[in-house]
């Protein structure tokens, strides 16, 4: 049975927040980057992601995120994540990727 990821983009004056829900896998991961990357070529501003409800990621979800990091920095960008599980949070810990992005709580 494949995964479903809800994806859900919000917009308030010039700050672009984005919403996942679901699983980030081999299944969704194809999904998440076109929609990342539409919204990071059409905002050209930092991004919010809200991760409260994101509740597993694997490698190719991390590469996509990482990806589209590369992507915003391009524009002087950066990407905030919010509310990461556990988990998910300790995964950015052990890759050293809670150095590259902006982890909130």
């Amino acid at each position: 049975m494949a995964s479903e990821l809800k994806f859900n983009e919000e917009k308030a004056g010039d700050i672009t927040k984005i919403s996942l829900s679901g699983e980030v896998d081999i299944y969704t991961s194809q999904n998440l980057k076109e929609k990342l990357y539409d919204v990071i070529d059409s905002t050209r501003s930092d991004l919010y992601i809200d991760c409260r409800k994101l509740d597993y990621i694997d490698s190719m979800g991390l590469g996509i995120l990482i990806g589209a990091l590369k992507k915003s920095k391009q524009n002087n960008n950066n990407i905030y994540l919010s509310g990461l599980k556990e988990n998910i949070k300790k995964l950015f810990l052990i890759t050293g990727l809670d150095k590259l992005f902006i982890l909130e709580e």
